[in-house]
């Protein structure tokens, strides 16, 4: 096996900052910091297929729904797209009054125009300027000296006060980031923002951006607490500035310097929801969030329907969230060790309501963020209950998606509790079948017939069913495939969460297996099976399958 070479030719550690009398390791958060959200500009730019207008603008609904209050939503000049996007928002009324959109331009005349163009009716917006200022930057991108680079920054801010007055009905606030701030030399870097603070002649009422990023991280976070402490202790005006931080992930420690960057002193976090963004990304805002959430404090976002936020992004994305990410993986709440389970029950046996969360191997109750107690405990090989997933599909080729594996083994669990047995292949699968493929209350498939329109997308589905009384049924829906089209026709108001199918054998004895995680309004998603020599068909009993459990639920009754 070959050896890795010695780094010490090639690379060099970070300087240390000489702060003998530093705050910060002794700090604790005590509040939310403003956040915003970079998902559609410095998020999307980093997308193998950046989200098209209708993407942008599911993502951008999200984000207020969430409560993000600041949102960078794109690069205005630097194409027809995003400086669409920006007048969609605007005129079409989507950027609510107590959230302010913000945009990015480089320092060129020609674009800053473009960019307060683009903004022309807002009623409120952060304008977003840019030049890197690092040594190699200088030396080996703009061949500019010291001079040179803050006269880019200076200049700049002058045409930022110019076309902000054409557009005095606009409530303008400017945000400066000298890029690479954490390889720059800290004294320059305050002498290009005190400079930038001198043209913008903040004051306490009005006070200007100050965004301070970790363009790439390149040394352990208690140096860019440092550095976010020196800043803080020698800019100008600082009660004039709020300081921001926009940390990158390349070494892995964004979240960690972003939380000691708070605690030396910052008062903002610019970052991407599930950490997009450029190389390993822009620094996780949702776990910066529920990290503080985790502590008692707050974070003014809201997470409480994690996997609601989770579809969105990763359907806009086009990434998978990891099954291991710290609050929204599928595995995170999931317990496979006999230990580890034992643990975990009795914690729930002892936990009182509105008492201090002490679940062992539980750092954040899953309720808080929407999950249920029934995905947390899980059976496999290492738990002595065998492997259920890994029996169905050895056994009967049926391959369980994996949050449909963490809902069925709370069905096994609750069986081998009752039997005080270990269950066969055999068993979980007549459980399959009775638990999923005969939900058939209160509506049960009868037959459906399909009608695509030439030359598009386009399908119209009727389905005749039964109802409770054998009450004949009728419904007819239109959408972009056969199951958009049945969601459209139902009766009741559902949302598919996640679809997948996969064939059970091969050739012509081979069958279509379809499962579906669906909500209904007001209750958690369950998912639903269906098999049939007809994907299609499969498809919709999956549905149907899903549809009927949800509606079997205490709650479901209640409200029927």
């Amino acid at each position: 096996m070959s050896m890795l070479k010695d780094p010490s030719s090639k690379y060099r550690a970070f300087p240390t900052i000489d702060i003998p009398d530093r705050t910060w390791p002794s700090k604790t958060i005590t509040a939310a910091p403003i956040w915003c959200s970079s998902d559609l500009r410095d998020g999307n730019q980093s997308l193998i297929e950046p989200m098209d207008a209708v993407k942008k603008l599911r993502f951008w609904k999200t984000l207020v729904q969430v409560g993000v209050k600041e949102i960078e939503a794109s690069f205005p000049a630097a194409s027809q797209t995003d400086f669409d996007f920006v007048r969609t928002l605007i005129e079409d009324g989507h950027i609510p009054d107590d959230t302010t959109i913000q945009v990015l331009t480089q320092g060129r005349e020609d674009l800053i125009e473009r960019t307060f163009e683009s903004l022309r009716g807002a009623k409120k917006a952060i304008v977003h300027l840019y030049n890197a200022t690092s040594p190699s930057f200088r030396r080996i991108v703009f061949n500019q000296d010291k001079d040179g680079i803050k006269a880019i920054a200076v200049n700049a801010a002058k045409l930022f006060v110019k076309f902000a007055a054409q557009q005095p009905d606009t409530e303008w606030t400017f945000e400066y980031s000298p890029e690479t701030f954490s390889a720059t030399e800290l004294e320059f870097a305050k002498e290009v923002c005190d400079a930038v603070i001198d043209v913008w002649n903040p004051t306490p009422e009005h006070k200007v951006i100050l965004n301070l990023p970790a363009t790439v991280e390149c040394a352990t976070p208690n140096i860019y607490a440092d550095q976010i402490e020196w800043f803080g202790r020698h800019i100008n005006r600082r009660d004039s500035v709020i300081i921001s931080l926009h940390t990158h992930n390349d070494r892995g420690t964004g979240v960690a310097a972003t939380e000691l960057g708070l605690m030396a002193g910052a008062d903002r976090v610019e970052g991407c929801l599930f950490g997009n963004g450029e190389r390993t990304g822009n620094v996780d805002l949702v776990t910066v969030a529920l990290n503080l959430y985790t502590q008692g404090i707050h974070p003014e976002l809201d997470f409480s329907d994690i996997d609601g936020v989770r579809k969105v992004v990763e359907e806009c994305n086009q990434i998978q969230v990891h099954p291991r990410h710290p609050y929204v993986g599928d595995l995170v709440h999931t317990a496979f060790s006999g230990s580890h389970q034992d643990a975990i029950r009795k914690g729930f046996a002892q936990q009182q309501p509105d008492t201090l969360w002490e679940v062992p191997y539980l750092p954040i109750d899953p309720a808080d963020i929407g999950r249920s107690y029934e995905a947390v405990i899980r059976v496999n090989s290492q738990s002595g209950k065998g492997g259920i997933a890994y029996l169905l599909e050895q056994e009967y080729g049926i391959s369980l998606p994996r949050r449909m594996q963490i809902e069925f083994s709370q069905v096994v669990q609750r069986e081998t509790d009752r039997l005080g047995l270990e269950m066969t292949a055999q068993q979980i699968h007549a459980l399959l079948h009775s638990e999923y493929l005969q939900a058939n209350t209160p509506y049960a498939l009868v037959s459906h017939r399909l009608q695509e329109e030439n030359g598009n997308s386009s399908v119209e589905v009727e389905v005749s069913g039964k109802g409770q009384g054998e009450t004949n049924l009728h419904w007819r829906g239109k959408g972009n495939g056969a199951l958009e089209a049945l969601v459209a026709g139902l009766p009741i108001p559902v949302e598919i969460m996640d679809y997948n199918e996969h064939a059970i054998g091969a050739g012509t004895n081979a069958k279509a297996a379809a499962y579906i995680e669906l909500r209904v309004e007001g209750q958690r998603a369950v998912h639903g099976v269906g098999i049939d020599e007809n994907i299609t068909t499969a498809s919709f009993k999956a549905l149907f399958s899903a549809l009927n459990r949800s509606l079997s639920q205490p709650q479901a009754k209640e409200a029927a």
